[in-house]
């Protein structure tokens, strides 16, 4: 069942098209990939996901992006932060702000009019249990998250952004700055999550693309050349293009 419905979407930075005439449905607790090579579209469409191009001076977007069973159309939301409440985003290089492990996790749930420390308290350990960091930060709580190592900020980010249960996860690159040991922790994460979060991930590596997704799209120059499920893209694609990209002819 999609969790997203994208119909006919476009985005214009000024006169330029970035995405060429978009559909796609995205499927509820699934991990979908987005690969493709660099400046093809994918991580413009995913910030399309959760309007973060409404951040960007001259971008347009237009089409319906329809979330969740209500069908809400994500650009007919009023309040950006109700919708960022239900569409999270983990970012290519760890961003923990800088307060303490603790506060992190709970500064969304606090916005959203939370108090309870008993509440708090609960939503900290079980999305550090989540993200499986919880023993080894449980006892430093109240220090720095900048203190962590980039692996251990990068888990804590998304513990920060499952905090608030959200039921979109968008992941954009979310390993490229780690090492291979840090790497394998979020993927081995991930593949956990999907059974509580539809997850949309972009990934220059084609492994992980197919060792993690569940469907993958193939982007390049704005559209969206080939979409299917990922062993079937990889073992059997339909576009001479998609082959040429997965084989290493370009890209």
């Amino acid at each position: 069942m999609p969790n997203f419905t994208i119909k006919n979407a476009n985005l214009y930075y000024s006169d330029f098209q970035a995405l060429k005439d978009i559909n796609l449905n995205i499927n509820d607790k699934n991990i979908t990939t987005f690969i493709g090579p660099s400046g093809c579209g994918k991580s413009s469409f995913l910030r399309c996901l959760n309007r973060m191009n409404d951040l960007v001076d001259g971008a347009r977007v237009t089409g319906k992006f329809l979330l969740g069973n209500d069908e809400t159309d994500i650009y007919k939301i009023s309040d950006v932060s109700e919708l960022r409440k239900r569409v999270g985003m983990v970012f290519q290089k760890p961003n923990p702000f800088p307060m303490t492990i603790y506060d992190n996790i709970t500064y969304g749930a606090k916005m959203h009019g939370i108090k309870d420390k008993k509440k708090l308290d609960d939503i900290v350990e079980k999305s550090l249990r989540d993200v499986a960091i919880w023993e080894e930060v449980k006892d430093r709580l109240k220090k720095s998250a900048l203190g962590l190592s980039g692996g251990q900020q990068q888990r804590l980010c998304i513990a920060r952004t499952i905090a608030i249960e959200p039921e979109v996860l968008l992941m954009d690159e979310p390993t490229s700055a780690l090492d291979p040991i840090s790497t394998i922790k979020i993927e081995d994460l991930v593949g956990n999550l999907k059974k509580d979060y539809t997850i949309v991930m972009v990934t220059h590596n084609m492994q992980q693309a197919s060792r993690l997704g569940g469907h993958t799209a193939f982007f390049l120059n704005g559209e969206i050349i080939e979409y299917s499920k990922t062993s079937l893209l990889f073992s059997n694609p339909k576009e001479k293009q998609t082959e040429d990209y997965i084989t290493g002819r370009f890209g």
